[in-house]
């Protein structure tokens, strides 16, 4: 390689470097991370009450901040929706593990699929804006799907294992029960009916732990 060569070279790789370093997220300040908190946790109550066509500026202002601060750190409502599937999933798997660090294996069984009823209200609130990020970026749901799927799984069999629950339990089988409480209709006791229904299901995981089923 010329020396001509070798000063372009490296002038490109200079450059590519600038780049990359420009498109990289900076690091917010603690301030600024406050609010970003803050908007998420705001917006996932307003989507899980009111539906994703909830008032963006309404938003803002339970958060205590204005809308441009809102648009600062989230471009569009898609952009904010993503963050709260995000945010809301991140938070049921964290709370598998918490869970089962401080209660027995059924009973943190049961406190997580109270927790997953609350994260199917906000993921109903959402469903128009998460179908239209589906078809532009799938990987996230099959990621964030995986991860919950993996959470209520180690659950279930650190109860089985227990003998806590009854040992012919299979964990898609109780995500498959849960599911159904997703395409519950949407009305006002929806919420009180669906709490019921888990510890109907848990009544159910219970009975003739211990004991083999003769199916």
């Amino acid at each position: 390689m010329s020396t001509v060569e070798k000063k372009l070279t490296e002038q490109s790789q200079a450059i590519a470097d600038e780049r990359r370093e420009a498109a990289a997220p900076r690091p917010l300040r603690a301030d600024a991370q406050r609010n970003r908190d803050r908007l998420v946790e705001v917006a996932a109550a307003a989507f899980a009450e009111h539906g994703v066509d909830a008032s963006l500026e309404e938003i803002a202002r339970q958060a205590g901040v204005g809308i441009g601060t809102l648009y600062r750190h989230f471009p569009t409502r898609e952009h904010l929706v993503e963050v709260v599937y995000r945010r809301e999933v991140e938070a049921l798997c964290a709370a598998a593990d918490d869970l089962a660090r401080h209660h027995s294996a059924d009973v943190a069984l049961e406190q997580w699929m109270q927790r997953f009823v609350d994260y199917i209200a906000t993921k109903r609130g959402l469903a128009a804006s998460l179908r239209i990020l589906f078809n532009t970026n799938s990987a996230v749901f099959s990621d964030m799907s995986g991860r919950v799927s993996l959470a209520l799984r180690q659950l279930v069999e650190a109860a089985v294992a227990e003998g806590s629950i009854r040992s012919d339990v299979d964990a898609s089988d109780v995500l498959h029960a849960l599911g159904g409480i997703y395409s519950a209709p949407d009305t006002k006791d929806w919420r009180d009916r669906s709490r019921r229904l888990v510890k109907l299901l848990m009544d159910g995981l219970r009975f003739g732990a211990g004991k083999r089923s003769d199916g």
